[in-house]
């Protein structure tokens, strides 16, 4: 099992010191890979590889996307983490049950501003959500402090985890961006035929048609099956 399939997304990110601090984390228990979705800061910066300390490498090899969606083309799984719960129709984990999670698959761990956290326009293209638990009266982390808490976990869990299930090697996983290609074409089709009313809870709507897609494991065969089914209807019409 190894580490390299395994991303650390910081979504907006505000402070440089936070950016340094992550990436000396995830280099602190060998993982590889940072990915910046529209940082503040400019990046990188002379603060940013200061904080880092010994970490250079990690910034110098991380990827930096103007969305969220463009960051995900390639991930299997996304775990969101909050400090919260949302009310919405998505798996609710502790880092327990990071047990469970298939580690031979992509998986990204997103992480909020400083400021604000998650949205639910974010939280709609994740599997599940983590929350570390803290104390109640004050539960909001350090964004570099929650991300070297769940690096450590995961570093333990890696160590001594052994497959829980096997699938047939001749099923593929599909990965985000068939997903999003398949969700566009439905999207595409309902507002062909004004799905979306009233207008002002389109946002609302699309959020929870991704929150289902993305939550569900698909295969890259279903996800072609929908996509030819999304397409036939918009040819019928």
């Amino acid at each position: 099992m190894s580490k390299n399939n395994i991303s650390f997304i910081l979504h907006e990110p505000q402070l440089s010191e936070n950016i340094g601090a992550c990436a000396r984390a995830i280099k602190n228990f060998d993982f590889k890979k940072l990915v910046l979705i529209n940082p503040k800061p400019n990046f990188p910066n002379d603060k940013i590889l200061a904080t880092s300390v010994g970490a250079k490498n990690i910034i110098n090899k991380s990827k930096k996307f103007d969305n969220l969606e463009d960051a995900l083309t390639k991930i299997d799984i996304v775990i969101a983490t909050s400090a919260r719960f949302r009310n919405k129709n998505i798996k609710h984990i502790n880092l327990e049950d990071l047990k469970k999670i298939n580690f031979q698959k992509n998986i990204a761990f997103l992480f909020g501003s400083e400021a604000s956290g998650l949205s639910n326009h974010e939280i709609s293209y994740a599997n599940y959500t983590l929350q570390i638990p803290s104390s109640p009266s004050f539960k909001s982390l350090n964004l570099s402090h929650s991300l070297i808490i769940i690096a450590h976990t995961l570093t333990n869990i890696i160590n001594t985890k052994k497959p829980s299930f096997k699938k047939s090697k001749k099923i593929k996983s599909a990965s985000k961006k068939d997903i999003q290609s398949m969700l566009s074409l439905c999207v595409r089709n309902l507002e062909s035929i004004n799905f979306f009313k009233p207008k002002e809870k389109r946002s609302i709507m699309l959020e929870n048609l991704r929150n289902i897609f993305y939550k569900m494991e698909l295969s890259d065969k279903e996800t072609r099956i929908l996509s030819s089914v999304f397409a036939s209807l918009g040819k019928k019409r």
